[in-house]
């Protein structure tokens, strides 16, 4: 369990941090492609640091990961071996990096226009894809508590995008349905990693999602040609430690907690954290239907976890 409490207190102070840097106008491109800097160049250290977890990686072969991949994925059976982890590792970190930077630019989008408090609640609602998803991949039903908590979140969904005011037309917001769906997409890839491959390897996943996402934001940043201030970098070398941890430290609880219980409990846990950090540090002040959505949310997180 302390894993997944790490892992809540990394997630929360993201928000809290991007909180700051959108409050002071910042550079969000450089912002987040220092915050990907730290975040593999640390990933690389832990590599450098544990040589021994990869010297079986020579036994590797095209032949052995296609019978690992009908093995494990199509049958079901066990994990990849040792070389078949270290590819599925850097494969699946390559493909996870580019929807880790789309949830984290939307993330901070999303708490300049919306707020940390409601941002970090549809952050975590993404839970439900990877729910959804292993409804059909893994035939894993949701019994009559969970069903109700899927109606509760979809309904705080709509709640926050569509106006009670007659006065002002029903509008649904982009920014957050963006930042549900790449972040739900990005936690998922956490438990594609964990479901099929040797724990030991989150450093290499962790290394490839990182420098991939750091690649793509830096051209980014680099095209957009915006002047790039001491504080951008710092803010972004700052916040580049939990995001990088609050990967970490899920996919270790994942290895030891139930699906069920693990993404219920982050999602809620930090929804709360980033809910009282933001009434306490920024004096943030949610409208009354904003507050019931993230009640409902949270309501939602604990059928889901029944």
């Amino acid at each position: 369990m302390i894993y997944l409490i790490l892992a809540i207190l990394c997630s929360s102070s993201i928000a809290l941090i991007l909180k700051y840097s959108e409050n002071r106008s910042m550079n969000r491109l450089a912002v987040t492609t220092f915050n990907y800097f730290t975040a593999f160049m640390v990933s690389l250290i832990m590599i450098v640091l544990k040589p021994s977890v990869y010297l079986n990686i020579q036994e590797f072969s095209l032949s052995s990961l296609e019978s690992d991949f009908y093995n494990v994925i199509l049958k079901g059976n066990g994990l990849f071996s040792e070389g078949s982890s270290f590819i599925w590792a850097v494969f699946l970190g390559l493909v996870t990096g580019v929807f880790f930077f789309l949830s984290f630019i939307y993330y901070q989008k999303s708490v300049n226009e919306n707020g940390a408090s409601l941002s970090g609640t549809f952050g975590k609602l993404g839970i439900l894809i990877p729910m959804l998803v292993s409804i059909f991949i893994w035939k894993e039903l949701p019994n009559a508590l969970q069903w109700i908590g899927i109606f509760l979140a979809i309904t705080s969904i709509l709640m926050v995008n569509l106006s009670f005011n007659s006065k002002t037309p029903a509008k649904i917001n982009p920014t957050l349905i963006l930042l549900f769906l790449f972040g739900g997409i990005a936690e998922f890839q956490n438990k594609l990693f964990q479901k099929y491959t040797i724990i030991e390897y989150k450093d290499i996943f962790l290394f490839c999602v990182f420098f991939t996402s750091f690649i793509i934001s830096l051209v980014y940043t680099i095209r957009s040609k915006d002047k790039v201030k001491v504080r951008d970098i710092l803010v972004g070398l700052l916040v580049g430690i939990p995001n990088l941890f609050s990967s970490y430290f899920l996919i270790l609880a994942l290895d030891l907690i139930p699906t069920s219980v693990a993404f219920p409990l982050y999602s809620a846990g930090s929804i709360i954290f980033i809910s009282l950090g933001s009434l306490i540090l920024y004096k943030e002040r949610l409208t009354l239907k904003n507050k019931l959505a993230i009640f409902l949310v949270i309501i939602a997180l604990v059928l889901i976890n029944i």
